[in-house]
C-alpha cells in the first residue's frame, strides 16, 4: 500500500459542548473541501466538554478518513485548544474557524485563494452578523476599534475565528493565556503580511454562546500584553528604565529642594509629606531600573535559549554567481 499524501491543508477547529453541531460541521467542511482536489484533514479538538462531543468525535474518526480528532484531559480554554490544533497538524495552510456553525467553510476556499496572493494571514470580517442584540454588537465594535487602535492592525473584526495562515507563521507564534483573538497583532510583530475579506456569518442553531461579560476584562488585560509586545519585546529597558530614572530624577528634585530649604531657611523638613514623597520616588526609580535589568536578561534568555533570532527573513535572494 501506498503511504497516504501529506495534507497540504489543514482546517482546526478547537471545541466546547458542541454535541449537536458536530456532525453537521463536519458534513459542511466535507462538501466545502474535498471539490478543491487538495489533500487536506480536519483536526477538531475537544476542549473537556461536559456533553457528548467526545463521543461523536471517535465515532466520526472513525467514518471520515480525513479528521483527526483530539481530546483534551480537561476545559483548558479556546487558545490551549487551538495551539494543540496547530500542533497536531501538518499542513502547509492552516484555516481556523469554530465549531458553533456560525462560520461558513463555503468561504474557506475564498480564504486561500488570498492566501495565494502572497499574504501569511487571511482574517474573515463578519461584515453582516447574527449575534442577537447590542450587548454583544456594541462591545464588540468598540473592542475591535480599541485594539486596532493599540495594535496598529486595522482589521475591522478581530473576533472572528475564520483566519487562514501559512505554517511557517504560525511555528514563529506562541500562544499563552487568551492571546487568540490577538493572532493577527501577534502575526504582524513577526513582520507577517495581513489582509482582511468579508465573510459569511450565520445565526447559532444549537445551544447558546460561550462567553460572558467577564471576556471583556480578560480582552483588555491581554491587550496590555500584546502592546508591551509589540512596543518593547526586544527592547523592555526602554520602557522600565525610562521610568526608573524619571523617577529617580524627581526624587532627587525634591531631595535637593528639601535640602536648600533645611541649609538657608533652616527649615523643619522632617515631618513634611514632600520628603516621603521623595523618598517613595527615589526608591520606586530604583525598583524600575532593576526590574529592566531583569527584564533585559530574562528577554536574552528567551531568545538564546531557543536559539530565535529577533528578526525573521522574508526571503534570500542570490546572484547566479552566489555560493
Amino acid at each position: 500500500m501506498s503511504a497516504p499524501l501529506r495534507p497540504e491543508l489543514s482546517i482546526v477547529v478547537p471545541l466546547y459542548n458542541e454535541e449537536e453541531s458536530l456532525p453537521l460541521l463536519v458534513e459542511q467542511l466535507l462538501a466545502s473541501l474535498r471539490p478543491l482536489g487538495r489533500p487536506f484533514e480536519l483536526v477538531l479538538v475537544d476542549d473537556g466538554s461536559s456533553d457528548g462531543t467526545a463521543s461523536v468525535l471517535r465515532v466520526m474518526a472513525a467514518q471520515t478518513p480525513e479528521l483527526v480528532a483530539m481530546v483534551l484531559r480537561r476545559n483548558y480554554g479556546q487558545t490551549p485548544a487551538m495551539s494543540a490544533g496547530f500542533d497536531a497538524s501538518r499542513g502547509d495552510l492552516i484555516v481556523t474557524l469554530d465549531g458553533d456553525l456560525q462560520n461558513d467553510p463555503a468561504d474557506i476556499p475564498m480564504l486561500l485563494e488570498q492566501l495565494e496572493q502572497g499574504y501569511d494571514l487571511v482574517s474573515g470580517w463578519r461584515y453582516q452578523r447574527q449575534d442577537d442584540g447590542l450587548s454583544r454588537l456594541l462591545p464588540s465594535r468598540l473592542a475591535n476599534r480599541l485594539i486596532a487602535k493599540v495594535t496598529g492592525v486595522r482589521l475591522h473584526d478581530y473576533g472572528c475565528s475564520l483566519k487562514a495562515y501559512r505554517r511557517e507563521l504560525v511555528e514563529d507564534i506562541s500562544l499563552y493565556g487568551e492571546l487568540h483573538r490577538f493572532l493577527p497583532a501577534l502575526a504582524f510583530i513577526e513582520g507577517a503580511r495581513i489582509t482582511e475579506v468579508k465573510v459569511n456569518h450565520k445565526a447559532r442553531q444549537f445551544g447558546q454562546s460561550k462567553y460572558g461579560i467577564d471576556r471583556t476584562f480578560r480582552v483588555l488585560m491581554d491587550l496590555l500584553t500584546v502592546w508591551f509586545m509589540k512596543r518593547f519585546l526586544t527592547r523592555p529597558m526602554h520602557v522600565f528604565g525610562f521610568g526608573g530614572l524619571a523617577s529617580i530624577a524627581l526624587g532627587l528634585v525634591l531631595a535637593l529642594y528639601l535640602l536648600a530649604e533645611k541649609l538657608l531657611a533652616n527649615a523643619d523638613i522632617g515631618n513634611r509629606p514632600l520628603l516621603l514623597v521623595a523618598v517613595l520616588a527615589i526608591v520606586a526609580g530604583v525598583q524600575l531600573f532593576c526590574f529592566g535589568l531583569l527584564a533585559e536578561l530574562q528577554m536574552r534568555t528567551y531568545h538564546e535559549s531557543q536559539g530565535r533570532p529577533i528578526y525573521r527573513v522574508r526571503e534570500t535572494l542570490r546572484g547566479s554567481g552566489a555560493f
